[in-house]
């Protein structure tokens, strides 16, 4: 829209408002020039709102930031090349006027940026970059990503990350790093077994790992760089260990400050760790309206294919009996949470609890046992989600009012 079409809509708009002040004035008698005046003020404040918002799209890097900026119109306003350093992004956007919309993709610096853009402008959005299919259209540079970005966030088109609860922090990077320093120790296990095996040593169990039986494994190896090698891989997997201890006492220590973590180790097979790793990634249950949501969010969510759903027989429309398509679980999910829920329910199915029964239940009716596990994960996510919202404690007749 051009200058002058958007200068005629303002007139026709101080026109309504003059032909209601006068319909009322001939009803209700004269309106005083003061009412007047508010009118027109009001009404002109709500048109430089809408002028005024700005839509920003950022394509961050390591040590640049692609910067576009689009008025309500979709006309481009600006674009700039800024340094990723914080002094400089906060003198940007001090520079700029109006209605601050700001998106960026989530990523490595999406968690700083966040939190020090959030007190600065009207709406900070995090966007996950799989649901932008856009970026991926034609020609791809930083300039075009950016101007993109800034595109859909003026269309709403954007699927937003979620990040707040400043309150969890400390919980949150202990949970990241127990997680971490987990994976690099399965890692530094699966090595040293694949060494005694790549030369013909049978190395079944946890034996292994021992220290006790160290000495008489490494006597097995008859060749010294080999041997040396497998040394090397006992003092990386000393050193985890050690540092998954530690972590693992502080994550304990902090997670008790929080009192959803009481609630939820009270759920058979959660226990304090998982509780503490579910408050860490989830940081708030009302982010999920309904177990449904937190399916999706942890990858238990069956994912079906559909078309030509309805017909026409003799003019009436019906519904085709054509049974759904099912694609297996959901791809896009937070892999951690969904460990989580998959220990838990693989815990469950092989010691006593009411878990086990209900179980035992499903395998009865004929359901494979791998269906059935996934039933009671998805029965341990939804129960996790009552308990926390409503701040109860767990009660095992859930289990018979709970539909996985």
């Amino acid at each position: 829209m051009g200058v002058a079409a958007r200068t005629l809509l303002l007139l026709s708009g101080l026109k309504i408002v003059n032909t209601l002040c006068k319909l009322w004035s001939e009803k209700h008698g004269r309106f005083t020039l003061g009412k007047v005046r508010s009118l027109r003020t009001t009404f002109l404040q709500g048109a430089n709102s809408m002028t005024s918002a700005k839509y920003i799209g950022r394509d961050v890097h390591k040590e640049t930031i692609s910067i576009a900026v689009m008025n309500s119109m979709g006309k481009l306003l600006m674009e700039s090349i800024i340094e990723t350093k914080a002094g400089t992004i906060l003198q940007f956007f001090a520079g700029l006027r109006g209605d601050m919309h700001v998106t960026c993709e989530e990523g490595t610096w999406a968690a700083w940026l966040y939190d020090l853009l959030k007190a600065h402008v009207t709406e900070m959005i995090v966007c996950n970059p799989r649901k932008n299919a856009l970026l991926k259209d034609r020609n791809k540079s930083d300039r075009i990503d950016a101007r993109k970005l800034a595109e859909l966030l003026r269309l709403n088109y954007l699927k937003p990350v979620y990040h707040g609860e400043h309150g969890l922090r400390m919980l949150k990077e202990l949970s990241r790093t127990y997680l971490a320093i987990s994976k690099d120790l399965v890692r530094v296990m699966n090595r040293l077994k694949a060494l005694y095996r790549g030369w013909g040593i049978a190395c079944s169990g946890r034996s292994v790992y021992a220290a006790s039986y160290r000495e008489a494994w490494l006597k097995k190896i008859i060749e010294p760089g080999v041997r040396l090698r497998a040394e090397y891989f006992y003092q990386q997997l000393d050193t985890l260990l050690r540092s998954r201890r530690e972590v693992r006492r502080n994550l304990l220590i902090e997670s008790r400050k929080h009192s959803a973590t009481k609630m939820l180790s009270q759920i058979p097979t959660i226990g304090p760790i998982r509780s503490a790793h579910l408050v860490a990634l989830i940081q708030t249950p009302h982010r999920f309206r309904t177990k449904r949501q937190l399916w999706a969010y942890s990858g238990l969510a069956v994912e079906t294919h559909d078309s030509a759903q309805f017909r026409y027989v003799d003019g009436q429309l019906f519904r085709s009996r054509k049974p759904q398509q099912l694609r297996g679980l959901n791809e896009d999910h937070n892999h951690d949470l969904k460990n989580i829920f998959k220990g838990a329910a693989q815990k469950a199915t092989v010691g006593a609890g009411p878990f086990r029964e209900f179980y035992e239940r499903l395998l009865a009716k004929g359901i494979k046992p791998s269906m059935a596990r996934l039933t009671v994960a998805r029965m341990i996510a939804a129960i996790t989600l009552a308990v926390w919202k409503k701040g109860v404690r767990f009660d095992p007749e859930q289990l018979k009012l709970q539909a996985a």
